[in-house]
């Protein structure tokens, strides 16, 4: 609908100067477009039912008072054949000012907001324009005595109340913020009004013959308001004061610095223009001085108030640097500059906080819990304090204490003051939290650098979180030596990655009680050109803390699919059946990890029925990303395993909430299953509970034939261990087999 209406006023305001203006025929297409407005802004107005209908209604009433001019002015000039101007015509023109600028005001009431700075740029451009206005065309009009003096009063006023127009337009352009499509379109409308308004002072001086053509803007000053009130963005309520607030504060840009410098500079072009015009005699030296004294305080207002925003922002963004966003908490720079304080008196004492599990808390429970969880712990913390103590947010979930005074020993006192603080439940996003913390001390005893105070306290609490967390570790020199020996470690897995010297060997899982092997499990083994053989059990822990596991484990992930594509096609169906992964909680916890699986798989060729993922039941207890992780899998089609089961925190519940195909139960129920009396009590309850939800089960760990014929009596059917075969890197799928007797 709008975008008729825009297109048949477009049609009229280029048809209408080839209907000769001040005949007949002219009048009445340029009146019954004018009609046709009122009649679109009324029913715009209606239909859209705008928050600010009273100020479209002043609008309407407007474009009403310009109706009634247009038609006296051309019953003076067709019927009554006397001059239009002065008139009666006139009255109506000049009181649609005040009401086109009082209903563009209330319509954008709210969306041009309290920008006191833009108003400032808009009255500053205004001034520099209405002083132009004034000096060339106000004031020849107003004195000039060859007219009579109402020609002359009336006259003058259009071009004085145009400079209305010249302000408001200039304050709806320099406006701040984002631009309703109504607003912009009576925007558009207020330009063309006011072109065509300054043209009509010109043309019947310097081309008479045009007259006729300055119309054109008028009738497209119709077509834009039309539009903007039969838009439906014309419905948009006001922006809520808080949103006012923090987004329409003009910026000093380079346009905008532009234009006002050009403005300001209109008082000596004025000068400069009408002297050599008239003369230097004749200057209007009142205007162009009353001109130059009001841009000078507009200027100087703006100048002010932008000293007084950049001072103000950099008050902000002082705090900011200071301060913590989230807690309210001192930062870390903060932080270290105290500390280097103590450290240069002699009197340091660190302790670092990290909180245990709430990783955990922001997979389960989203990030905003975590935010308040940390803001709560952050207060608590403060509390537990004495007044010249020191709590600070390191970041993350990581805080740390810097004592103001006390003995050597007032460390423990507070540290226990603190653990105290958490130990009380937290109320946040509607779920009772518990929570603890991992506390590491330390002191300056033997130096006076602040960072290495900080690095002993750091070393203390993953002292403390290594050994289970929610404890409190001092620091030692011999925490040194065990943090050097993982990170040379570390350093080393980076190393075994980049030289290739890891490689991935296969453990059969047979069959029962044929002994046909019927897939394998693939296991990491390190070759270290120099110490030998490296346990999994040694180097694993460190990839894990150091995240390095994420790229061992998807090069794991590569080769094994590959090898199982390879053996598909050189054993067929002599050839396993299924590829066995193990995957970390770490790896889990990647937001890629599916996605990577999926790429591997498309990679390699290999179906996703034919690879198993192996996950431990501590990798998924704490649900979150890790369990959104094994249900995407599975719905891709990849077989999920448990590994260790029975021996983790719920094992049966887990059976619940996560998609799994088959149990892998631990060798522990394994080992005394020949034993009689209870010893196979387990292993036969869970070859039940699987075989009740029509799960595969595999008993890890046989490795004896004796072990083997009694799961299998139990009902088991598959086995790996041993006693089948060790992890070698090429399993013999056609030799002989060891069948259960």
């Amino acid at each position: 609908m709008v975008g008729a209406w825009v297109i048949v006023g477009l049609l009229v305001s280029v048809a209408y100067p080839f209907l000769r203006d001040g005949t007949p025929v002219a009048a009445v297409f340029y009146n019954s477009f004018t009609v046709a407005t009122l009649g679109a802004i009324v029913a715009g107005v209606r239909r859209n039912r705008p928050v600010q209908r009273v100020g479209w209604y002043v609008f309407a009433g407007a474009v009403g008072l310009r109706l009634c001019g247009d038609v006296t002015y051309e019953i003076y000039r067709q019927v009554l054949h006397l001059s239009p101007f002065p008139s009666l015509a006139d009255a109506f023109y000049l009181g649609a000012f005040p009401l086109l600028v009082a209903g563009t005001l209330l319509v954008a009431r709210g969306r041009l907001g309290r920008d006191w700075a833009g108003i400032l740029d808009a009255a500053i451009i205004s001034g520099g324009l209405s002083l132009v206005w004034w000096v060339f065309v106000i004031a020849p009009m107003a004195a000039d005595a060859s007219s009579p003096l109402l020609q002359r009063v009336i006259g003058a006023a259009y071009p004085a109340l145009d400079l209305l127009l010249i302000a408001l337009v200039a304050q709806l352009v320099i406006r701040s913020g984002r631009l309703t499509v109504s607003l912009g379109l009576l925007t558009v409308g207020m330009v063309a009004l006011l072109v065509s308004d300054v043209l009509f002072q010109f043309m019947p001086t310097f081309a008479p013959e045009f007259e006729g053509v300055v119309a054109v803007g008028w009738l497209i000053s119709n077509t834009m308001w039309g539009a903007a009130a039969l838009d439906r963005s014309s419905r948009a309520p006001a922006p809520q004061p808080e949103l006012q607030a923090r987004g329409t504060t003009a910026t000093l840009g380079r346009t905008r610095l532009a234009l006002l410098a050009a403005c300001t500079l209109l008082v000596p072009a004025v000068l400069f223009v009408q002297g050599l015009m008239i003369g230097p005699g004749k200057l209007n030296w009142l205007a162009i001085g009353v001109g130059a004294v009001v841009l000078f305080l507009l200027v100087l207002a703006r100048t002010a108030g932008f000293v007084a925003q950049v001072q103000r922002q950099a008050g902000q963004l002082e705090e900011l640097a200071l301060c913590d966003a989230l807690t309210g908490l001192p930062n870390r720079r903060v932080f270290e500059e105290r500390l280097a304080g103590s450290v240069a008196a002699g009197n340091a004492q660190v302790a670092i906080l990290d909180l245990d599990g709430f990783k955990d808390v922001n997979d389960r429970l989203g990030h905003a819990v975590g935010d308040r969880l940390l803001a709560v712990v952050a207060k608590r913390l403060a509390g537990a304090l004495r007044e010249d103590d020191l709590v600070a947010r390191m970041g993350g979930d990581e805080f740390a204490v810097l004592l103001g005074a006390g003995s050597p020993g007032a460390m423990t006192g507070i540290v226990e003051r603190l653990a105290a603080a958490l130990r009380k439940p937290v109320e946040a996003g509607g779920h009772e939290l518990l929570i603890g913390a991992s506390i590491g001390s330390a002191d300056g005893a033997g130096t006076r650098d602040a960072g290495e105070v900080l690095r002993r306290a750091d070393i203390a609490m993953y002292a403390a979180k290594a050994a289970g967390g929610g404890r409190h570790r001092g620091y030692s020199d011999d925490l040194d030596a065990r943090a050097g020996e993982q990170a040379k470690l570390g350093a080393e897995i980076r190393a075994a990655l980049d030289l290739g010297q890891f490689r991935v060997v296969y453990q059969p899982i047979v069959s029962l009680p044929d002994g046909r092997i019927v897939s394998v499990e693939a296991l990491v083994r390190w070759e270290h050109p120099e110490r030998g053989l490296i346990s999994p059990a040694e180097f694993i822990p460190v990839a894990e803390q150091n995240g390095l596991i994420v790229e061992l484990g998807a090069w794991i992930l590569r080769t094994a699919c590959s090898q199982a594509v390879v053996w598909r096609n050189e054993f067929g169906e002599a050839g396993p059946q299924r590829m066995s992964v193990n995957v970390s909680a770490r790896q889990l916890a990647e937001p890629g990890f599916t996605a990577l699986v999926a790429e591997v798989l498309a990679w390699t060729g290999l179906a996703a029925h034919q690879l198993i993922v192996e996950v431990t039941e501590t990798a998924v207890f704490g649900g979150g990303l890790a369990v959104q992780a094994v249900k995407d899998l599975h719905e891709l089609g990849v077989k999920i395993a448990l590994d260790d089961f029975g021996t983790g925190h719920s094992s049966l519940g887990l059976l619940q909430t996560v998609p799994v195909d088959i149990l892998k139960v631990d060798k522990s129920f394994v080992d005394t299953i020949t034993m009689a009396g209870r010893h196979a009590v387990i292993a036969t309850a869970l070859i039940q509970v699987s075989s009740g939800l029509g799960l595969m089960a595999v008993a890890e760990g046989v490795e004896t034939a004796e072990q083997a014929a009694e799961l299998y009596r139990l009902g088991y059917r598959l086995a790996q261990g041993y006693h089948f075969g060790r992890p070698v890197a090429e399993p013999d799928f056609l030799g002989t087999r060891v069948a259960v007797g």
